[in-house]
């Protein structure tokens, strides 16, 4: 039976969720979770329940994307890529998702109850490890967008 998917339609959708990720926490380390120290403590609570509702309307689904993409692709669905550039990417996606499970995550809880700012520093000190993380799975994904341009 053949692929309902073509490869080179997974590479780009992957590259695609993958490369949207990256903006996504450029934009939230740089510009976003430090400008959390300027919100005034009145409204703080509020902004910070409101930032993570509506983020979570823009990042879930891209998330969720990109995990089945890194999925498919460790699985070995694209031929041309060597597994251990698959697992690479399934790697650093598994320690993003912990990472925002375990440390992003909590800590934004946290902040819900007003503006602390040891728990802030945190959430953009670690946050770091994100960024860096996706960063290199952008740089994977477009490596592995070249393997379908290669002639065996």
């Amino acid at each position: 039976m053949p692929n309902a998917l073509h490869p080179a339609t997974l590479l780009l959708v992957h590259a695609g969720a993958t490369w949207t990720m990256v903006g996504v926490i450029w934009v939230m380390q740089l510009v976003h979770y430090p400008l959390f120290a300027q919100v005034g403590p009145e409204t703080y609570a509020s902004y910070q329940t409101l930032h993570m509702q509506r983020i979570t309307w823009i990042v879930g689904p891209v998330m969720l994307v990109e995990l089945g993409a890194a999925g498919l692709l460790a699985a070995g669905y694209v031929a041309a890529v060597p597994s251990l550039y698959a697992w690479t990417g399934a790697g650093l996606l598994a320690l993003i998702w912990i990472s925002t499970g375990l440390v992003q995550a909590p800590l934004h809880s946290m902040l819900t109850s007003g503006f602390d700012a040891p728990t802030h520093t945190w959430l953009v000190r670690s946050n770091w490890l994100r960024t860096i993380a996706w960063t290199l799975r952008g740089i994977l994904a477009l490596w592995m967008l070249t393997f379908l341009f290669r002639t065996p």
